[in-house]
């Protein structure tokens, strides 16, 4: 098996499975007990907090554990939104966001909110500009992807970062889940005050994430309940699922810089060899540090993806459409075609996102494999 869907979800790291096994069976009390187990459980969170928060360089206190990036993102926009309602009711984010972040303001358009949805360039970029240009005097947050989920480009986060230091009053959300382990996120350097994590995408377990909330943001909860997490997010703590996401974060950071450089050269080398297969487009940017270097988009007008997808996995590949939360959607990518591609392309979008473990072997095996398949006398239109 050839699995390469990596942006989809990513298997667990041995150790992380043994580690979420091991707390399940030992730690199991509620962490808001005042017994002894509570107490055992409650110090396993907090020492989960601290990992994580060493290797984002905030504050423990500034980690809040949600069920992972789409509560993380919900509770950073409506959060912020609800509780600076006094502020005023527009955002600012930009056509190509995950869906968890897009579907999210358009429920807060239904509620009465204003939202401006800024264009993205050929390449899939937002211009820090044009950020500086929808700036309201009623503007409350504005969130940008730092890496997009289906094309894989680099925004330009620090830019905008920067640029929102002129206006103290505006919060800048950052939905991190496809950049953390791949490259430096550094919430203060970058001018962040919400950043958005999902486990399952960095080797951790599913249904586990984190938001990075700037001490002293205030946040409206979403839920109400006993008030866990400093009543940001009531529900008993996922105890084994936390610590397994604090030893992934760990392994992640740690490994990033060697992990990164391996995956580039493995990006490279896949794209020249795609690049040479006619009636195959890249598409996003021809500049590799614009890119994710996970990441990789391409469609091949004329055919079904889905029929693409399934053609390979009858050679034990995997790869996807889009982002798996789409991936039943058979319209036309709203990422791509928010990028200004013709309907041909932006309808035959495939998306290979790798993992460290890939070699160059996998590589070749991948693309001699894919040309097979789209032989138009082996692959139906």
């Amino acid at each position: 098996m050839l699995y390469m869907d990596h942006s989809a979800t990513t298997p667990p790291y041995d150790e992380v499975v043994d580690t979420v096994a091991q707390v399940m069976k030992r730690f199991y009390g509620n962490p808001s007990s005042l017994h002894g187990l509570g107490v055992e459980a409650h110090k396993l969170v907090q020492q989960a907090r601290s990992v994580i928060a060493k290797a984002m360089n905030v504050k423990p206190e500034e980690i809040v554990f949600t069920s992972g990036g789409t509560e993380s993102n919900n509770l950073a926009i409506k959060g912020a939104l609800r509780a600076y309602r006094n502020r005023g009711r527009h955002l600012i984010t930009t056509a190509v966001e995950h869906a968890s972040v897009y579907e999210c303001c358009r429920q807060l358009e239904r509620e009465g909110y204003s939202v401006t949805y800024l264009p993205v360039d050929r390449t899939g970029a937002v211009r820090a500009g044009d950020v500086r240009d929808a700036i309201r005097e009623d503007t409350v947050l504005v969130s940008v992807m730092h890496v997009n989920n289906e094309v894989g480009r680099i925004q330009p986060i620090g830019e905008i970062g920067s640029l929102l230091r002129e206006y103290p009053r505006i919060l800048f959300h950052v939905d991190a889940v496809q950049s953390i382990g791949k490259l430096k996120v550094s919430p203060a350097e970058l001018g962040i005050d919400l950043l958005s994590c999902s486990a399952h995408k960095i080797r951790g377990p599913k249904g586990v994430g984190f938001l990075y909330r700037r001490a002293p943001v205030r946040l409206e909860p979403l839920l109400a309940g006993g008030g866990q997490e400093a009543g940001l997010r009531s529900g008993t703590e996922n105890v084994p699922l936390i610590v397994g996401m604090a030893k992934a974060v760990r392994m992640a950071v740690e490994r990033m810089a060697e992990n990164t450089a391996h995956l580039y050269r493995l990006r490279a080398r896949l794209i020249a060899r795609i690049s040479a297969m006619p009636g195959i487009t890249v598409n996003g940017s021809e500049t590799m540090e614009h890119m994710a270097p996970h990441i990789v988009n391409i469609s091949v007008p004329g055919k079904k993806p889905e029929v693409i997808v399934h053609a390979l996995e009858q050679h034990g590949i995997y790869i996807s459409t889009r982002s798996a939360c789409a991936s039943g959607d058979d319209r036309p990518s709203r990422v791509l075609t928010a990028m200004g591609l013709d309907p041909a392309r932006a309808s035959s979008g495939l998306r290979i996102s790798l993992s460290a473990d890939h070699t160059e072997s996998d590589i070749d095996f991948f693309c001699d494999t894919l040309q097979k398949v789209l032989d138009p006398s082996t692959l139906p239109v």
